[in-house]
């Protein structure tokens, strides 16, 4: 063997000068005290450090996540209120950002959560290196989020692989995602998260090429890719883009940081370091793009997104990717921090009312009444003398039902059966209620993204079910043609309202078949002045097709 019995004499290398690949800001979030128990300092081979009891940490996690599902950032309720007061924001869009508004008066109530879909808990720490714990802080923020979604009305939406086909909701909304890092000095920060399944359906990694970096074919790149974000996550978006990184998981991990606004605070240019940074020049441009897009607040107009944020980061000179992301209307993430003085959570507001206009404005355009009890022929009837975009108030009976019930009922047609009575004679609307509070019709009982039940509309129709589907977002070529060949209709309901529907619209909620499936069992449901929009007719229009997006 020829191999060296030691390592050479080392060359000199200059000294390492060390720089933060995500060089942050001042923390200049508002803060308030949850508690000063649980917290002390100790003196550790003479150093102060801080020792954080398991239940500081347990509590901290749970009242985020009790927030979180309850109120906003107040910068995100005054975007709201800038869409209702801009004379270029279409009919819709302002009708959908008032709608908003009034969801998030509904949400501070404390009873009912600003969406049916309350999410996947995710908690990023980072630990001071005076930060003394008994270790176990992955369990004791986690048993905090169980906590709060166990004593709110907060939906249990984790479902575990029993075996690679065979799954079964965990019923308390574990587990959560969390991840710890060793970061700062005498503290522990974080971000608590709540983050829904339309929006993280809505998190993309494209492997690109370095021939990409020309400011026209970036553009051109970007625009495309953004246009297949769809409606279907409840714009107006908080959109981010991030484009570099040393590996894929940094660039989607990035995004997500990013749409929460976690890395407002970077640097606005780059160094020979290679550092992060945000691309303001970019940001703007990309957001006078969605705003020329015409797809607007859900049902046309200005405002896909709020904002944008673009990251800049380092990468390999063999890779280039690129992220994109949204935070969408339940715009739910929020800081916290454990200092010697207590333990402190970010102050969301409590009182967005004041965001609301001091008098209720007609918007969306003239409203056609829907009885929806009447025999499903005549309902087919009167939707057929209305075009595409017309906006809707349905009153009556809908059957719920989502992706585990669909699966159920393919089952039957499958065996020779037909589909039941009910699911013929009512409109089907695609949703998942959240839990029910005391006294109360229905738990937030907002639309689920349209798109998943797209494979099953052709089959069900040809059967006579599915003809009025009630939904939120754009869908596949196939539905239109369904739609056109069977004579049915698609009408989108506000996606991001879950509690001012169940608050004002959700009379009445009963289980007609599966409870086994829990939020996923199908449901009777009677609505009063239940708002949609005719997206899709049986004449194969289709309004987001008129958007590139069909």
């Amino acid at each position: 063997m020829n191999a060296p019995t030691a390592f050479p004499d080392p060359k000199p290398v200059p000294p390492y000068k060390h720089t933060p690949l995500f060089p942050l800001g001042a923390d200049t979030a508002p803060y308030k005290k949850i508690t000063a128990e649980g917290v002390r300092v100790e003196q550790v081979l003479g150093k102060d450090m801080l020792v954080v009891s398991r239940e500081a940490l347990r509590a901290l996690s749970e009242a985020a996540f009790g927030d979180i599902n309850h109120y906003l950032r107040p910068g995100h309720l005054q975007q709201l209120r800038n869409i209702l007061d801009d004379a270029e924001a279409s009919d819709n869009d302002k009708f959908v950002a008032f709608d908003f508004l009034k969801n998030a008066n509904i949400a501070a109530g404390g009873v009912l959560p600003m969406c049916q879909d309350t999410g996947t808990a995710i908690i990023m720490g980072k630990k001071g290196s005076r930060v003394l714990t008994d270790g176990d802080d992955e369990a004791a923020l986690s048993e905090g989020a169980r906590d709060a979604y166990l004593r709110r009305n907060l939906r249990y939406s984790q479902v575990a692989p029993l075996s690679m086909y065979e799954e079964k909701n965990t019923a308390n909304n574990m587990p959560a995602q969390c991840e710890i890092y060793a970061e700062g000095d005498d503290a522990y920060k974080f971000m608590f998260m709540a983050k829904g399944g339309g929006s993280a359906n809505k998190s993309f990694l494209f492997q690109a090429t370095p021939s990409v970096l020309t400011r026209d074919r970036m553009l051109a790149f970007l625009k495309e890719k953004v246009l297949t974000l769809g409606t279907a996550a409840c714009p107006p978006y908080h959109l981010a883009i991030v484009i570099g990184g040393t590996s894929a998981e940094l660039c989607m991990k990035t995004v997500k940081l990013a749409s929460a606004r976690y890395l407002d605070a970077l640097p606005t240019h780059g160094s020979a370091d290679g550092n992060a940074f945000r691309d303001l020049e970019m940001e703007q441009e990309i957001l006078k793009m969605t705003q020329s897009l015409g797809v607007g607040a859900q049902f046309g107009g200005k405002y896909f997104c709020h904002d944008v944020r673009v990251i800049r980061l380092p990468r390999h000179g063999a890779s280039l990717p690129i992220g994109l992301g949204v935070s969408c209307s339940a715009d739910r993430q929020v800081l916290g921090k454990i200092t010697k003085d207590g333990v402190y959570l970010e102050e969301l507001e409590h009182n967005p009312a004041q965001y609301l206009p001091a008098v209720e404005q007609a918007l969306g355009g003239e409203v056609v009444k829907i009885d929806l009890n009447q025999p499903m022929q005549d309902i087919l009837g009167t939707l057929s003398k209305h075009p595409i975009k017309t906006r809707l108030s349905l009153t009556g009976t809908m059957i719920v039902a989502r992706d585990s019930a669909h699966a159920k009922l393919r089952e039957r047609l499958e065996k020779g059966e037909p589909l039941p009575e009910y699911f013929k004679n009512h409109p089907v609307y695609y949703a998942g209620p959240a839990k029910t509070p005391d006294g109360y019709a229905s738990g937030a009982f907002g639309p689920t993204t349209a798109g998943r039940m797209d494979s099953f509309v052709d089959q069900f129709q040809a059967a006579g079910g599915s003809m009025v589907m009630v939904a939120k977002g754009n869908r596949a070529v196939a539905v239109r043609e369904a739609c056109k060949k069977h004579g049915g209709f698609y009408l989108g309901s506000i996606g991001g309202a879950a509690a001012n529907l169940a608050e004002h619209c959700i009379k009445k909620v009963e289980v007609v078949e599966y409870p086994e499936l829990g939020m996923e069992a199908i449901w009777r449901i009677e609505v009063e002045d239940f708002p949609a929009f005719i997206i899709i007719d049986d004449k194969g229009n289709d309004f987001f097709k008129e958007l590139n997006l069909g």
